[in-house]
């Protein structure tokens, strides 16, 4: 972190003479809200040692639960970090309620409506906390991109997604990983309403199609989306995990170029350093951000930052981040030739997205357009399930049962005895370098062979691809995107010298946790012609 401190100072220096924005010391209590009615009460007792943020600077509370913070006199908030064994309050829409956000004369006047006036700075800033059961075994939801952009796209992601999780108390929290709408932050309202459904505390990420766009200054392009969900970075505690959540989301960037780009601000590398000195290191540290961290440099994310971000969690072995953003699913595995100066790689999880392939394709028998991924995952959701420090993750694609963990493609028939060189192609939604994939003959092979990763494009994707170029009149829904080369699929050739009929192939996967899942594929021998 030399480099950075560097940096301030120098930046420091650069600033003197220059008026310094005016502070303002918030105070309050952080309390055990006994009958869950959001008001210190008389009976409440105030709860020690639990954090409280200004977004840069971290406080405990003392004995009496009370803190005291810092805070810019007129843009500011002041949140509360969940220790684990309580949970949040939330509103009507099972949004959580952490904070208070201070803007005296509001957020400036923007193409969507911000923070409304605040006012004077309240002379308490109380958090109430409601105890619950301490469990270090729990699952959470986890949505990749939502991203409708219109009522139409928000009903299919009701229909498509929502619908089969209604009050699915089993989940602990959901987190959205940004993208939480497409540019018409107007949407933010009925895309709430829908998560509400699932009736958990939800948690929202911010990305960049949930900007204010006419924002002048990155600090102001949240505008919004604080409005309705809070800060955009922020953390909480639940078990023996710690999960601190993130806005990657550098808009309008800084070097000349238009757009936004991937990064984290100074203050925010101060607030994720100082929020994790009330971390103890055996404790998972789960991260949450909308624009993953690549591997190499592509020029989508400012890399010292990164290399800043890791440097933070070196004495965290037991880490974990998630991302949404590209509309495919993959994980990346970061060792000290990326920057990550730990034995054991830094997991790094990109989400498919409940969205898909931005709502794409021919409408089913449901009126919703099947939206598969570039990559052949289909649409769906993620569900981290956490045990301790440790953690396994599912992957539930839309409307297909649970067991639904892989997709299988190859040849309907194949001459016998005959030079065909017929693929069978597996495509393991979860997979990666860490998979294994074999296949056998059901009736005929005893041993397993073993498929071999694929760098290619998912055949399956290609081939309905093909369909929308071959037409001759325009089919109904929107045109998918093109293929691209699949982090996770596997090949092996399929057998021929086999009897006639009807051949059925066994395919095992074995995933990155070491749990294994099979399924089957039924193709024909015919005689050769």
């Amino acid at each position: 972190m030399k480099l950075r401190f560097a940096s301030i100072l120098i930046l420091g220096f650069c600033l003197l003479g220059s008026p310094a924005r005016a502070q303002q010391t918030a105070t309050g209590t952080v309390y055990r809200d006994a009958n869950a009615n959001g008001q210190l009460d008389s009976g409440d007792e105030g709860i020690a040692g639990v954090p409280v943020s200004n977004g840069q600077e971290v406080v405990l509370t003392d004995a009496e639960g009370t803190y005291s913070i810092d805070i810019d006199e007129q843009d500011s908030r002041v949140f509360v970090i969940k220790p684990s064994g309580y949970q949040l309050p939330v509103d009507e829409l099972n949004r959580p309620r952490f904070y208070y956000l201070h803007k005296p004369n509001g957020s400036p006047d923007l193409d969507f409506e911000g923070v409304e006036p605040t006012g004077t700075l309240p002379k308490a800033i109380n958090f109430p906390l409601i105890e619950t059961e301490q469990k270090d075994e729990f699952q959470a939801l986890i949505f990749g991109d939502p991203q409708p952009y219109t009522r139409q796209e928000v009903d299919y992601f009701d229909r498509d997604i929502v619908s089969e999780l209604h009050d699915a108390t089993e989940y602990d929290f959901g987190i959205s990983l940004g993208d939480l709408v497409g540019d018409d932050l107007d949407l933010f309202q009925p895309y709430s309403e829908s998560v509400a459904k699932v009736g958990i505390p939800w948690f929202n990420v911010y990305g960049n199609h949930d900007m204010n766009f006419d924002a002048q200054s990155d600090e102001l392009a949240d505008e919004t989306f604080e409005a309705t969900f809070g800060p955009a970075t922020y953390s909480f505690n639940h078990g023996k995990a710690h999960f601190i959540i993130l806005d990657d989301v550098i808009y309008p960037r800084t070097d000349g170029v238009s757009g936004y780009i991937g990064g984290l601000t100074d203050r925010q590398l101060d607030f994720i350093e100082n929020d994790l000195k009330h971390v103890p290191k055996d404790h998972l540290v789960v991260l949450a951000f909308h624009i993953p961290i690549p591997e190499g440099d592509n020029g989508s994310y400012r890399l010292s930052d990164r290399r800043d971000l890791f440097d933070l969690l070196k004495e965290y072995p037991n880490t974990l981040s998630l991302s949404a953003h590209t509309h495919i699913q993959q994980f990346n595995f970061f060792d000290v030739e990326e920057d990550w100066d730990q034995l054991t790689p830094h997991i790094h999880y990109n989400v498919g997205t409940t969205s898909g392939d931005w709502w794409s394709g021919v409408p089913d028998d449901r009126d919703i357009p099947p939206t598969l991924m570039r990559d052949g995952t289909p649409n769906g959701y993620a569900m981290l399930n956490v045990d301790g420090n440790s953690f396994t993750i599912d992957y539930k694609a839309a409307d297909y049962s649970e067991d639904y963990k892989m997709s299988i493609w190859g040849p309907k028939v194949v001459p016998q005895d005959s030079w065909h060189g017929a693929q069978l192609y597996v495509n393991y939604f979860l997979g990666n370098q860490l998979t294994e994939v074999e296949y056998r003959v059901k009736e005929y092979d005893d041993a397993w062979r073993t498929m071999y990763r694929a760098e290619t494009e998912d055949p399956y994707v290609a081939e309905l691809r093909q369909k929308w170029d071959g037409a001759t009149s325009l089919p109904d829904g929107k045109r998918p995107s093109n293929p691209i080369e699949s982090s996770h699929l596997w090949k092996g050739g399929v057998p021929n010298n086999l009897p006639l009929g009807e051949q059925v192939i066994e395919v095992r996967v074995t995933d990155m946790f070491g749990r294994t899942f099979t399924n089957e594929f039924q193709y024909r021998v015919a005689e050769a012609k």
